[in-house]
């Protein structure tokens, strides 16, 4: 069992990734990501994975097996990860936090970035399908899609906010000085 499960919170283009790459890497910490259930299913059904298959696919679960679906399955998942440290990335509804928050080897991180910075980040990743062709207003229109627009409450439910403005380098000395808050040295 974990001694540390680290949910990562923030709305896309923040640096989720980015914090848990790192975490990966310096701390030997195991990877759970939300979306990647979602992906799985999409990648078995040969749908593409779009920003909106996505969520699609997430509203139809929710509505059809509970709002706190994907808090069950990655809680499960969580628990049974060999790592000290597992890492959770993509929490976007308060449900998605519901079997976790009572755990005691939990802390809710929360990243926050200017939505023009997390544009711009997008644009160049093309993680999503659309991502690397995306305008303004289609990025301003997903920021209101149900998928998102929960996002910030669960943000507020944070344990830690950590600001991503700056450089990488930056970005990782908050991650790495919050790990030394928590009790935990880097083992690389």
């Amino acid at each position: 069992m974990p001694k540390l499960i680290i949910g990562l919170v923030g709305q896309p283009g923040c640096g989720k990734g980015t914090a848990a790459d790192y975490l990966r890497e310096k701390y030997g910490a195991g990877y759970i990501r939300f979306s990647g259930i979602l992906s799985d299913i999409l990648e078995r059904l040969s749908v593409e994975k779009t920003r909106d298959n996505f969520i699609k696919l997430s509203e139809s679960l929710r509505e059809t097996f509970g709002d706190d679906v994907f808090s069950y399955a990655v809680e499960r998942a969580a628990l049974n990860a060999k790592e000290d440290i597992v890492i959770l990335d993509g929490m976007r509804r308060l449900q998605d936090i519901v079997a976790l928050e009572p755990l005691p080897q939990f802390k809710l991180i929360a990243i926050d970035v200017s939505p023009e910075l997390r544009f711009e980040r997008m644009k160049k990743r093309g993680e999503k399908a659309t991502e690397a062709t995306m305008s303004w207003e289609q990025f301003q229109a997903e920021e209101r899609a149900p998928t998102e627009i929960t996002i910030p409450e669960v943000m507020a439910r944070a344990w830690k906010t950590i600001k991503n403005e700056g450089t990488r380098e930056e970005f990782e000395e908050a991650v790495k000085e919050m790990m030394r808050e928590l009790g935990f040295d880097p083992i690389a």
